[in-house]
């Protein structure tokens, strides 16, 4: 494995993944933290302070000219859901120090602005700047109400909502506007304190580096200055409230198109049953051969799109379509028919041969891209289950039919969410 983690600090790790098929380094900072709904809004709003002025670089304007002198070094930040964890995210990209015009340090140099943006806030009077925290909040509540511009992304958010309501995943990665009037600079800070304190930390460096890359982190004031901690996060998943009765949901909005989210359950969660739902997910709605696309879309013409996704750290597939608002049923008779078809085992070994070699082309690409290749290990660290690419291939290659009829046997469909005008 090309990824070296290194325990800098009880709870606080730096991962290194040299590789040269890049001419930059990408650096990140993850703050990992459990879901909750007390905690959310405020999680999500630190980044966007953050990133507004570090101690040493107090504006936006400040920073953005040092990212200039760093040859257009490009800082960005967020935050996620990974299982049932709040993730808050800090990326730094900057040129590789083998492709500068003259040789100078630009991993340190980056390294130092990212820990300081992350660790190093700008305070005033034991508190976050007042004027950043009002213009940040007031962002924050434009993207929260901009959920819905997005259709498709908006009833994939609410049938989860919905299927997981009361349980950390359920909640939305971005909080909710009536949270926004309780939080101030101050209180904002303390939370963020408590945050540093406690949650897992996860540096990572990607990019053609030497020994010098771990002395560069050990050596920052910042990270000295971490403590250590038995960080506070979630090991484990909760799963959606098994249903007798599957949850039906209608919504609505002026639309002119249905959007139709289907919530599965399955029903086996050992390790080895995950690569069976791969490719159960990959033959159901997951690839352009699908059952989904092949019989629902093309065939039927019934939705104008027609996939499904499947969620590892929680253990579901999402069937999404767009339709036409009167065939809403028409639509979910078929996709139910092509579940059905899947627990009988309809379905082919070409079909089984076109789903691994779709899944190993994926596998193949991640370490073609920085930051895919970044999440990959962290997806590993969360789960605390290392493998190699080679290995995760070999898994999938060894699944046989049979294993997917089983895995088909033990789906059930948890939500049906519809989107209508």
């Amino acid at each position: 494995m090309n990824c070296n983690k290194i325990n800098l600090k009880e709870g606080i790790n730096l991962h290194i993944i040299n590789t040269n098929k890049f001419k930059t380094n990408l650096l990140a900072v993850f703050l990992t933290t459990p879901l909750n709904k007390e905690n959310v809004t405020k999680n999500a709003l630190i980044p966007m302070i953050l990133r507004r002025g570090s101690k040493n670089l107090t504006n936006l304007e400040e920073i953005s000219n040092k990212l200039d002198e760093m040859y257009g070094a490009d800082f960005n930040c967020g935050v996620d859901k990974t299982g049932d964890n709040h993730v808050l995210k800090f990326y730094m990209e900057s040129i590789n120090n083998n492709f500068l015009p003259e040789q100078e340090n630009l991993l340190e140099e980056s390294m130092k602005v990212l820990l300081d943006i992350v660790f190093n806030p700008l305070i005033e009077n034991n508190s976050f700047k007042k004027e950043y925290v009002e213009s940040e909040k007031e962002n924050l509540k434009q993207i929260i109400l901009g959920k819905i511009d997005n259709k498709s992304k908006y009833a994939y958010e609410r049938c989860i909502e919905e299927m997981y309501k009361g349980k950390p995943f359920g909640l939305y990665k971005y909080g909710y506007v009536e949270e926004l009037e309780n939080i101030n600079a101050e209180k904002l800070y303390e939370h963020y304190k408590k945050l540093i304190s406690e949650c897992k930390i996860d540096i990572f460096i990607s990019g053609e580096v030497d020994e010098g890359a771990k002395q560069i982190v050990m050596s920052n004031d910042n990270i000295k200055n971490l403590n250590e901690r038995q960080p506070i996060y979630n090991k484990k998943s909760e799963k959606a409230d098994s249903i007798e009765q599957e949850r039906i949901i209608e919504e609505k909005m002026e639309v002119s198109q249905g959007k139709l989210v289907i919530g599965l359950e399955v029903g086996k969660n050992d390790k080895e049953s995950k690569y069976s739902a791969l490719i159960y997910n990959a033959i159901l709605g997951g690839t352009p051969t699908s059952k989904m696309f092949q019989n629902v879309r093309e065939k039927a013409h019934l939705a104008y799109v027609a996939s499904s996704n499947y969620v590892r750290h929680k253990n579901n597939i999402f069937i999404r379509c767009g339709i036409e608002i009167e065939d809403y049923k028409k639509a979910l008779d078929l996709i139910k028919v092509q579940i059905e078809d899947m627990r009988k085992g309809d379905f082919t070994e070409e079909d089984i041969k076109n789903s691994k070699s779709s899944i190993i082309a994926m596998i193949k690409s991640i370490p073609e891209e920085q930051d895919s290749e970044m999440m990959y290990h962290f997806g590993q660290e969360i789960s605390e289950h290392k493998m190699e690419y080679d290995e995760y291939m070999e898994n999938v290659q060894k699944v046989e039919k049979q294993e997917v009829i089983d895995i088909a046997n033990s789906i059930k469909i948890n939500t049906i969410y519809f989107l209508r005008d």
